[in-house]
């Protein structure tokens, strides 16, 4: 989320007194800059930013403007230590240690937010790097320190696991998170590791989890159960699942879609096609693999949710193959087995498609700090991702509870 739009919003980075005003404004001139693509206009407000030696925000910007993996590794490493250096200093020599009173609380403690947004940056680039074992010790550290992640980053957590190979751990991670009737926050985040179960899940269970479930949690239960169990019962329910959380996922890899280039920046709902491309921008590859193409191709329960039928009334007609069907341009919401059927259906979905392109346009707006038009009626909620926030119409709203 846009740190403007919060507590450091209000309080300045870190919750005030940790770096200058003047910093943290050259920071954010810089920031917007940037997003206009004005990197000479914006690397001249982030040296003077970088004045402070205290701001790490500014080596985080630094690291992902100087255009070099390796190089945005060194600067994210040094703000590592210059970070851990300034907590120390102000919440005492202990504060990362298990036993402190501090551990299990960061993000809560305004101060600490600067550190967890660096050692996220660096999950990100160690990632871009291929360097996966670092990148799973980045999130098994941001869950340590706050179990209950406010970051969001248990959803980067499985694949990080599986593309270590460490199959067994990874299902055990999405086990714990996915508890159908889960009361409380798994320790450690979910990174006590133990031996994952091999049975399915009961129809009642099934019918918790079909409600509601993070989708990336549950497309990692069925890669790594299918990795370390086969072809299961188990396996093949979790697909299920993981297509019914977001048939975005599977309808891109089954349809054979190139990978997104890049994460996608803007605001999203949960499990929604934000959501499904930054899934896969870190996922498909593994996917694509043979044996596990096909047997996501060949589990029918699974291609049931993302095989469409025309969306105009009155029409049946169904996908005999995944992405048979073309959607709206301007939407996506919608999609039509012919050009006849579209046209038919323009009148009875043009109002829906319009609405829908406002609320795009507001959710852009929010996440650049820019006015949302008074008419949007939407409602602002949390999340507190570093790159997005999240807005939800009034009719939408869900709490995201459970993953």
């Amino acid at each position: 989320m846009n740190r403007r739009h919060g507590m450091e919003g209000t309080y300045g980075i870190g919750g005030g007194g940790m770096v200058t005003r003047e910093s943290e404004e050259n920071l954010n001139v810089a920031r917007d800059l940037f997003r206009k693509s004005k990197v000479p206009e914006g690397m001249v407000y982030l040296r003077k930013a970088l004045q402070d030696p205290r701001n790490i925000d500014a080596l985080l910007e630094q690291a992902f403007a100087c255009g070099s993996v390796t190089e945005g590794i060194k600067i994210l490493e040094m703000a590592e230590t210059r970070g851990k250096a300034i907590l120390k200093e102000r919440l005492g020599q202990d504060c990362f240690d298990d036993d402190s009173e501090h551990v299990g609380k960061f993000w809560d403690i305004l101060e600490t937010r600067p550190y967890m947004r660096i050692v996220q940056a660096m999950e990100r680039l160690y990632f871009e790097a291929k360097r996966y074992n670092r990148a799973a010790e980045s999130l098994e550290e941001l869950l340590r320190l706050r179990p209950g992640d406010n970051l969001s980053i248990r959803k980067n957590m499985g694949t990080a696991l599986i593309r270590c190979r460490r199959y067994s751990d990874a299902l055990s991670f999405a086990q714990q998170w996915l508890k159908p009737f889960r009361t409380k926050t798994p320790a450690r985040g979910g990174t006590i590791y133990s031996p994952p179960s091999p049975e399915p899940y009961t129809a009642q269970e099934e019918a918790k989890l079909m409600e509601k479930c993070s989708c990336e949690i549950m497309h990692t239960a069925a890669l790594a159960s299918f990795k370390h169990f086969g072809d299961t019962v188990q396996s093949r329910q979790y697909l299920k699942i993981a297509a019914k959380s977001n048939p975005h996922i599977l309808l891109k890899i089954l349809g054979r879609k190139s990978k997104p280039a890049n994460t996608n920046p803007h605001p999203r709902q949960m499990n929604g096609p934000e959501d499904a491309h930054d899934y896969l921008w870190y996922s498909q590859d593994m996917w694509m693999k043979a044996d596990v193409w096909n047997w996501a191709n060949k589990t029918q329960e699974a291609k049931d949710f993302i095989l469409k039928t025309c969306s105009r009334a009155g029409c049946t007609v169904r996908e005999t193959s995944v992405a048979q069907f073309k959607r709206c341009s301007a939407c996506h919401l919608v999609s039509y087995c012919g050009i006849d059927c579209q046209k038919l259906d323009w009148k009875a979905h043009k109002k829906a498609c319009k609405d829908h392109q406002t609320m795009k346009t507001a959710l852009k707006s929010f996440n650049l700090g820019k006015p949302v038009g008074k008419d949007v009626p939407i409602i602002f909620a949390p999340d507190f991702n570093t790159t997005r926030g999240v807005v939800l119409s009034s009719t939408q709203r869900k709490p995201e509870g459970a993953a």
